[in-house]
């Protein structure tokens, strides 16, 4: 559906204001900080919001005024900008550019992965595993990546002609494969049966393991065999970091081939939170390095505690970010990360939610601990997964007021 005049003028305006928010000198010094940051040099430690679920009560879909679905993403995403400018000042760094996505296929590993919905609203689900018995194993197949560029062209053009003259209006090629592995495995398994086949079929998970690790190498032949651009800039790394770095892209880059070298690598294991830290090694860590090996800078852990598990998670190579999570014990993380990785500190979003009432005075003193135990460190505080603040969009501003006011002294 064609946009209106009326409706090209809103998004005109709102890619105006930004392209103000973006030129203000703040982004510059930002944008230094980061890589400094994510250089491991001293400084003050980085603040981050992303309120993920939550934007539906800071930016309600009844805000919003068009209603061609494309054009409609680029309002909220725009508007959602400007929020995080005028509300949510973090240490985020807003640029000058709008990315529009590669538009791709992919075939899928033979097997549909089902889930069972919550007959709440946004209530969790369960997996409906396809790998009802171990032999079905031999119906996976290797994936397949194509680029739809006609498409892509199509979108980009769409989204340069009305944003052009006032954004940079760029495709973005990501590597968009998942180097995690155990959640493929958890939906196409079940993450139960998972835990029961490392004891009664441990062979099996291996060959499991290797099939998946195989195939997604050469996912990522297939990746960059197509194209892929630099994520050293304003990208979203790892469970929450910002990717600005002087580390990327990596020696012999020749100015034009992306490699996957040059670029941040990612992988996670929150299904095996529960799993010690031998099974991790055997089951999942020694396949993930396989494929972080590719990348030129890692960054590991989400969700998890990772507690007992810095040693062997210190094998992954080129480590520069790991997740500390609100599970996590902070003197063992401190104790194991120092100088040498960054501390990506994930406080627990409940506070957000509070026991019914929002205590800033709780906020302030989590963080200041954190900060105590954290001395030496290279930190990130990184509020997420924050799936509602009560209709009270000012508690993720207080929450990073408090932040920027205890991380002052460090500037």
């Amino acid at each position: 559906m064609p946009i209106t005049d009326a409706e090209r003028t809103l998004l005109r305006d709102l890619a105006r204001q930004v392209a103000e928010i973006a030129a203000h000198p703040r982004q510059a010094t930002q944008r230094e900080m980061w890589k400094r940051h994510n250089g491991l040099q001293p400084g003050k430690p980085m603040v981050l919001v992303f309120p993920e679920g939550a934007w539906s009560e800071l930016l309600p879909d009844d805000t919003l005024a068009i209603t061609d679905p494309f054009f409609r993403r680029w309002e909220w995403h725009l508007r959602h900008l400007i929020y995080r400018w005028e509300h949510l000042r973090d240490d985020n760094v807003i640029e000058p550019v709008l990315k529009v996505g590669q538009v791709r296929t992919n075939s899928g590993w033979g097997l549909e992965v089902g889930h069972i919905a919550s007959s709440e609203a946004r209530g969790a689900w369960h997996f409906d595993p396809p790998i009802k018995d171990p032999a079905d194993l031999a119906k996976l197949r290797q994936p397949h990546i194509e680029v739809d560029e006609e498409q892509t062209r199509r979108h980009f053009e769409m989204t340069a002609e009305v944003f052009g003259a006032i954004l940079t209006v760029v495709v973005k090629r990501g590597a968009g494969v998942d180097t995690s592995l155990i959640g493929h495995l958890a939906g196409l398994r079940g993450l139960d049966q998972i835990m029961v086949d490392m004891c009664d079929r441990p062979e099996w998970v291996h060959q499991a393991m290797g099939f998946l690790t195989e195939a997604t190498l050469r996912l990522l032949d297939r990746v960059e065999e197509i194209g892929l651009d630099l994520n050293n800039g304003d990208d979203y790394v790892g469970s929450g970091g910002v990717a600005y770095t002087e580390d990327l892209p990596a020696p012999g880059f020749d100015g034009e081939r992306v490699r996957l070298r040059d670029l941040w690598g990612f992988a996670e294991a929150q299904e095996l939170a529960l799993v010690s830290p031998a099974m991790h090694e055997e089951f999942v860590l020694q396949y993930q390095r396989r494929m972080l090996d590719r990348f030129g800078l890692n960054c590991y852990g989400c969700c998890e505690s990772l507690t007992d598990k810095f040693e062997i998670v210190k094998k992954v190579p080129r480590l520069r970010r790991v997740s500390v999570s609100p599970w996590t014990d902070l003197r063992v993380a401190a104790d194991a990360l120092q100088d040498q990785i960054v501390f990506s500190w994930k406080p627990n979003p409940a506070e957000m939610v509070g026991r019914g009432v929002f205590d800033p005075e709780s906020v302030r003193a989590q963080i200041r601990e954190m900060l105590e135990i954290t001395r030496g460190c290279v930190v990130e505080m990184i509020l997420k997964d924050t799936h509602t603040v009560r209709h009270e969009p000012q508690r993720l501003s207080t929450w990073v007021e408090i932040a920027n006011d205890l991380t002052a002294v460090y500037a």
